[in-house]
């Protein structure tokens, strides 16, 4: 069984519409491999797949390596995923099966208060960040990899932040709000994180108020 590092913290007809979307994307990844899966939640909203077949092993490998995977076992110095669960003016804390905190001082993420990186960066209650475990020594801390993507949206076109959504559901409302010409496209972070990639001469808060209205969800602007 593999436990994957995203969040299903929506319920009622959202919850089996992110399920199916959930199930559809497992079924890409490892539809080629002689594999069958079953797609089940545990209780603190991370899906749980088990898988049985002769490409049982590679198939794990394949979730783990698209989605990240929570274990019950960290080893000083080695990268997981969390997803941000909450923040506060000493760090952010990260759920990856257990509550992981991370410092101001190891976000490196540049100067403010870790809710002014949030606003800087766009960051999205529970999106998936990537952290370097460390002992009761040495704090744990956003990977570099994780710290360069993010970097990196902030030099880009600019981009919308989502959470409490799909995919299809994003590009659904851009297209709803006839948004469909100034966007690039719409990255996945997590199953019901989303990241609108906005086209040249787009305002990223300009189109979080024109998009909002049809998204209960919390959105964030990254201003290039």
């Amino acid at each position: 069984m593999v436990v994957l590092a995203t969040k299903l913290y929506v319920s009622g007809d959202a919850e089996d519409r992110a399920l199916d979307s959930l199930r559809s994307l497992i079924d890409n990844a490892v539809g080629d491999l002689d594999v069958t899966f079953e797609l089940g939640v545990r209780h603190d909203d991370f899906p749980s797949v088990t898988i049985e077949g002769e490409d049982a092993v590679a198939a794990r490998n394949v979730l783990s390596e698209e989605w990240g995977a929570i274990t019950d076992r960290f080893e000083d110095g080695e990268t997981y995923v969390g997803t941000l669960e909450s923040w506060d003016d000493d760090g952010f804390v990260l759920d990856s099966g257990g509550a992981v905190r991370i410092s101001a001082a190891d976000l490196g993420l540049g100067q403010g208060s870790p809710e002014q990186i949030r606003q800087r960066f766009g960051i999205v209650q529970h999106t998936p960040l990537e952290f370097v475990y460390g002992d009761a020594e040495e704090d744990a801390r956003l990977s570099e990899a994780q710290q360069d993507q993010l970097y990196e949206w902030t030099r880009g076109t600019g981009r919308v932040n989502v959470n409490s959504a799909t995919r299809a559901e994003v590009r659904a409302t851009v297209n709803r709000a006839g948004h469909a010409q100034d966007i690039v496209t719409v990255e996945r972070l997590g199953l019901l994180e989303q990241s609108v990639v906005c086209g040249e001469g787009t305002d990223p808060p300009g189109l979080v108020a024109s998009i909002g209205q049809y998204l209960p969800a919390e959105l964030r602007a990254v201003v290039p």
